[in-house]
């Protein structure tokens, strides 16, 4: 079915809106009773406050919110975590968790008032007047059932559809919103489908009764920089099309600047500025503001910098506070701040912010610099402290059928590369292009199925187990998920010192001390050592896996997507620390993401990694500045950047469609079937990693650099 074909299905299902006027109509031409009361205004929060009661502790996460929804309009909603955005989202839905309810306030959705709703009421207007898109596909889908059934459930509920029509439905809304092959998909389990393929099945299942009102609540955020592309687009997309409305609560600044019509910046439950976004990001007022949009790593950010950091940490929700609550952590906070908190004062143009001294325009903010890397590093050594040569690993994937050939899942196929001594490499690509398992093979956690990894002339794949065990204590990982990584049964202080006492390393006495100095040298205070990882935040968590990382003096450190569940405030945080520690000690590390301009900030020379292979690699500038391969490009031109001013690239820039299976990848150029260069050659012959310029190189036939002279040779 084509998507004209589906969109026509579709309508002759839902009911029509016009977008252009009040008046809502079903398709047989009948008034609908649930248009909005007041010209194009659909959703009004007025002084809305939620409590949740935790045994004798009461969380106040959301304290006198006020925010409007147009029709047709985005209304992004960003924070940091605790911020108040999402649970203002679960008041809406009428979600809250066990314990939460709302204490003042009201919430009108089209002259309709949702607080004090009966449960039952509620669960009729719940996916169908309004709802929700979460943020983990994984844990909001039911593994148990299949995808046909989930998303044909609302139409069953609230249109009293039989099973077969809600199939069909469900058929023609997966091939809406892109799902390859919808009608094979429907008998499909989640697991069986990708991250990128699990949201576009929540968000069929949430707009298949075509609400009024969708709120989507971080939709991408574990998702690559090509899928977010894709999935935001969409939500784009299909709110013109069927003539919704958008909450989109994010963290991200970059996401709010291309896809939100009208801001909500939200602090300690309160909305500490809001209005239209080219307006609020021209002429931020709000000091927090400010700092969210300074902590932004860019893909133009002065590496001798450091990036820009919010001090301190959100204000506790279960204290009552006096004054702004942002006055602890402002650098221009007074008396009256600390005593008195400022209501929200409406400038032109719908502006609004609640400051008692606003920024006027861009605030020049004073960044420390780096310390220049001629007096820090290390002489670089004629021979590399680490060296990668052809290194492959394959996986067993059991047979394809009872009878069928044994499968294997082709993680890294042929990987060569150096790090110097005191250099940063950095490995970026999508989710399952292999960066991961490359990481664990240079850290001697996985054995490589051919190939070698060097490290200081030795080559360690080759060692025995106890010779192993003696060069790994200098090849340690900093983890991804530092709350997975961090045993939750042992205090701070044993887990710092556990390496140090398996190794042997000093008595108690010397080995607490160490731990010590090692919470001092991540900027943790002395008092965590008692503490248990649950009661730090995920930035103190990340410093401790840090530290852990570093207590046997490694000299080669990966790091595996470091920062990439954090907040943009901690997020700097972090990030200055990992690239000051690597300065100071002449470490030689990898960083391993998907977030490009973490990778441009930390890393000297990159990788750039696609289902398996290097496809480009060159220094940060060289990459950066001049994408010589087509997927390089398109990851580019994805990374949404914090300006709504920034023109969106051309859809042909950028990377479409899902990755092919590792299992059975394409032949000849891996990436072919995703390239708009693709031609014959491509599909018969692997092209070589070839040297460009300096030291860039590129796997390409069609390399960019080459197309762009030739079109300057034929004008």
């Amino acid at each position: 079915m084509n998507e004209t074909n589906t969109a026509r299905g579709i309508a002759s299902h839902y009911r029509r809106v016009d977008v252009e006027s009040t008046a809502v109509s079903t398709a047989d031409g009948s008034e609908d009773t649930r248009g909005p009361a007041n010209g194009d205004r659909v959703l009004t929060i007025r002084d809305l406050s939620v409590e949740i009661r935790r045994g004798e502790r009461v969380v106040r996460p959301v304290s006198g919110v006020n925010l409007a929804l147009n029709r047709g309009e985005t209304l992004g909603i960003v924070g940091e975590t605790g911020s108040g955005k999402s649970m203002t989202g679960f008041a809406i839905m009428g979600m809250l968790p066990a314990g939460g309810r709302v204490t003042g306030g009201s919430i009108d959705l089209g002259g309709k008032e949702l607080v004090g709703l009966p449960a039952a009421q509620y669960r009729a207007i719940r996916g169908n007047d309004v709802a929700m898109v979460f943020q983990d596909s994984m844990t909001a889908l039911n593994p148990t059932r299949r995808i046909g059934e989930q998303v044909a459930e609302p139409v069953r509920l609230h249109q009293g559809a039989s099973k077969r029509a809600a199939r069909g439905r469900a058929e023609e809304m997966l091939a809406l919103v892109g799902l390859p092959r919808p009608a094979e998909r429907l008998d499909d389990y989640p697991h069986q489908l990708s991250g990128g393929m699990r949201q576009r099945v929540m968000i069929a299942m949430a707009l298949v009764c075509e609400p009024r009102v969708v709120i989507a609540d971080e939709p991408t955020t574990a998702l690559d920089v090509t899928i977010q592309a894709e999935i935001l687009e969409l939500l784009d997309d299909l709110k013109s099309r069927l003539g919704m409305s958008m909450i989109l609560i994010t963290h991200d600044m970059g996401v709010i600047a291309r896809h939100a019509d009208r801001v909500g910046v939200m602090y300690g439950g309160r909305v500490a500025e809001t209005g239209p976004t080219p307006v609020l990001f021209s002429r931020t007022r709000h000091r927090y503001t400010h700092a969210l949009l300074s902590s932004i790593p860019s893909l133009t950010h002065d590496r001798s910098e450091e990036l820009f950091s919010i001090p301190g940490a959100p204000p506790d929700l279960t204290v009552a506070h006096v004054g702004c609550p942002f006055a602890p952590r402002c650098d221009a906070a007074t008396d009256r701040c600390r005593e008195e908190q400022p209501a929200l004062s409406t400038e032109e143009d719908g502006h609004a912010h609640a400051c008692w001294h606003p920024a006027s325009g861009p605030t020049a903010r004073v960044r420390a610099r780096f310390a220049a890397s001629t007096a820090i590093l290390p002489e670089r050594e004629a021979a590399p402290r680490l060296r990668v040569v052809d290194l492959r690993r394959e996986y067993p994937a059991g047979s394809a059928g009872l009878f069928g050939r044994r499968r294997t899942v082709k993680a890294v196929s042929g990987v060569s590369f150096e790090v110097a001594a005191g250099e940063t490499f950095g490995l970026v690509g999508e989710s399952g292009c292999g960066k991961s398992s490359l990481g664990r093979m240079l850290v001697a956690l996985d054995r490589p199925t051919s190939g070698e990894v060097i490290f200081d002339g030795e080559p360690v794949t080759r060692m025995s187990a106890r010779a192993l065990g003696a060069r790994r204590t200098q090849l340690q990982m900093m983890f991804q998920d530092s709350n997975a990584s961090l045993d939750p049964r042992m205090r701070i202080g044993t887990i710092l010192r556990e390496p140090l006492a398996i190794q042997g390393v000093g008595t108690r006495a010397q080995r607490t001390a160490r731990a010590r100095e090692l919470l001092q040298d991540v900027g943790l205070p002395a008092g965590v050592m008692e503490r248990y990882p649950h009661e730090l935040s995920g930035g103190q968590r990340q410093r401790v896996g840090l530290a852990r990382a570093l207590a046997l003096d490694p000299k080669v450190l990966v790091a595996d997507e470091p920062v990439s569940a954090l907040d943009v405030s901690i997020r700097s945080q972090v990030l200055n620390l990992m690239r000051r520690i690597q300065l100071e000690r002449g470490l030689s590390s990898v960083v391993i993401s998907h977030d490009l301009a973490v990778v441009r900030y930390l890393a000297d020379r990159v990788g750039v990694m696609y289902l398996g292979k290097l496809v480009e690699t060159g220094t940060t500038e060289e990459v950066y500045g001049a994408a010589a391969h087509p997927y390089t490009a398109g990851l580019l031109a994805a990374v949404p950047e914090a300006d709504p001013r920034t023109r969106r690239p051309r859809l042909s820039a950028r990377v479409r469609g899902e990755l092919p299976s590792p299992i059975d990848p394409p032949s000849g150029c891996r990436f072919r079937t995703r390239c708009a260069l693709a031609t014959a050659l491509c599909a018969e012959t692997e092209p070589p990693l070839e040297p460009l310029a300096g030291t860039h190189r590129v796997a390409c036939h069609h390399p960019l650099q080459q197309k762009r002279s030739a079109e300057l040779t034929t004008r």
